[in-house]
């Protein structure tokens, strides 16, 4: 039998009531991983011998019936910037090809502990920063509706792999959508928490006060199960927030009527595409049909959010990515022959073109005389997209729209265009600026591919989000789909 296309929750009762070994679960997803990424190229690293011999230990509790653990068995993929113990993590960069990593991540602490399957290291954009994965200095991810489209990114290996049923869930992270963006041009449910509800200890920072880590799967549920296992306080980040409720699946399945619903004319306005404008308005007569208000409301402050985030997204990149010197780790220069060269050589070879444009914008930014001018303004903006939200959420409960201005564009369509690029994160940015939570899930085909509906919710409100996703997935999904990929 084959499991590459079963849910999370679906592989938990199968192992519970003993139908299948872990063992059968993890090399049915190698077979799969073998049969399909050679095309879709979405793992940079396999960890098939450790995967193997924890699922053949698992085998063993099985047998006792000793299945501790919410993700007893379950196989994961986790996105190239999560530090793994043991397993390289390069960010897919130069600058950190063969870093093996001698230390654990929290998310991957608190995944090990309930009992998941480590598979392998995904692809994405150098250090998280793209929208497509066509910034890896590796390989280029394809997406896996279309061959001829990218995955999106940053987090495009993470959202094709779940797609084409190479792992029933992955992680990626979030800074301006880069777990929405892909989830939506996948066709598959992505979740960016609320800032502080997933520590970020041991996640390769770009932009310490917009990332986030979070689930992407084939449907709601299983996004809710694999939120509950990583989330939590965390000692070792002093971000992460004490919010001790994170049983994010207790109100799946209850109804939503009565609820109420915000749809800013913003979300529906210029550089949207008419075709995701439509399946987003067929979606809202869903909401409807299910008992909700929707209200036409206005986000006055959303145009401002793409070139608020590039430039505090990009300042704060300019100073984390500072670390990469070439000396105490990652790529050295073969060819330096003084400090000063080995610090220019090391960045200059180790870094590719995206990230070195935004190393230099935010640096620019910070200088001593612009930073009033562009950093501390994007600041004031960020505070005031923050309170449209507030305003907004003071009578509403979610706040819906499309994910993305369209479906996934062709590979190689706007690699060499970081404004046009840049325009796709409309959408996105203003959530992490504002630290929300946000879930994208598919709504329909738009050219033949997916395009996202998103739901915004009040700060760690994740579970109103999960149950007026289920509500709408109950309506609308592709997971006939998938078994065709």
């Amino acid at each position: 039998m084959t499991i590459r296309y079963e849910s999370v929750e679906n592989l938990i009762n199968m192992i519970h009531n003993k139908e299948i070994k872990p063992s059968q679960v993890v090399s049915d997803i190698y077979d799969a991983i073998e049969e399909t990424d050679a095309t879709i190229k979405s793992f940079l690293a396999l960890d098939k011998e450790n995967a193997m011999k924890k699922a053949e230990e698992l085998d063993a509790l099985q047998e006792k019936d000793q299945m501790e653990g919410l993700l007893f068995g379950i196989p994961m993929g986790i996105k190239d910037n999560i530090i793994t113990e043991g397993v390289e993590t390069t960010c897919a960069s130069k600058m950190l090809e063969g870093f093996v990593p001698i230390y654990e991540s929290t998310v991957m602490n608190k995944l090990h502990n309930e009992n998941a399957v480590l598979i392998g290291k995904l692809n994405m954009d150098e250090f998280a920063m793209g929208g497509s994965t066509e910034t890896s200095y590796f390989k280029k991810t394809l997406n896996p509706f279309d061959h001829d489209a990218v995955p999106g990114g940053s987090s495009g290996g993470s959202a094709a792999a779940v797609a084409a049923g190479l792992v029933p869930f992955s992680l990626g992270s979030d800074t301006g959508g880069s777990i929405r963006q892909p989830a939506a041009y996948c066709g598959i449910v992505g979740l960016k928490p609320t800032y502080g509800r997933v520590s970020r200890f041991g996640l390769v920072a770009f932009a310490s006060s917009l990332d986030q880590i979070g689930p992407l799967t084939r449907n709601v549920k299983d996004n809710a199960l694999v939120l509950q296992a990583i989330s939590g306080v965390d000692e070792h980040d002093s971000t992460s927030a004490p919010v001790d409720d994170v049983d994010f699946t207790s109100e799946i399945g209850q109804d939503i009527k009565g609820m109420k619903i915000a749809l800013p004319k913003e979300y529906l306005g210029e550089g949207v595409e008419e075709e995701t404008k439509e399946l987003v308005k067929k979606a809202v007569e869903t909401l409807r049909e299910l008992g909700a208000t929707v209200d036409e409301v206005s986000l006055p402050n959303t145009k401002f959010g793409i070139p608020s985030y590039y430039l505090l997204a990009s300042s704060e990149a300019s100073a984390n990515l500072a670390r990469f010197d070439g000396i105490r780790y990652g790529y050295h220069s073969p060819e330096a022959k003084t400090l000063e060269e080995l610090y220019k050589f090391s960045r200059s070879e180790g870094f590719g073109k995206e990230v070195k444009r935004r190393i230099y914008l935010g640096t620019f930014a910070l200088s001593s005389g612009y930073y009033d001018a562009f950093y501390k303004k994007a600041q004031k903006v960020r505070t005031l997209i923050k309170q449209d939200f507030e305003r907004i959420f003071n009578e509403y409960d979610v706040v819906v729209g499309p994910t993305t201005p369209g479906p996934a564009f062709n590979i190689g369509e706007e690699i060499d265009d970081p404004l046009t690029m840049y325009a796709n994160d409309l959408l996105t940015t203003p959530v992490n600026l504002a630290g929300l939570p946000g879930i994208s899930l598919p709504c329909g085909k738009s050219k033949g591919r997916p395009v996202g509906l998103q739901f915004i919710g009040k700060p760690f409100d994740e579970k109103t989000l999960y149950r007026v996703a289920y509500q709408y997935e109950t309506q609308f999904n592709l997971h006939d789909e998938y078994e065709q990929l």
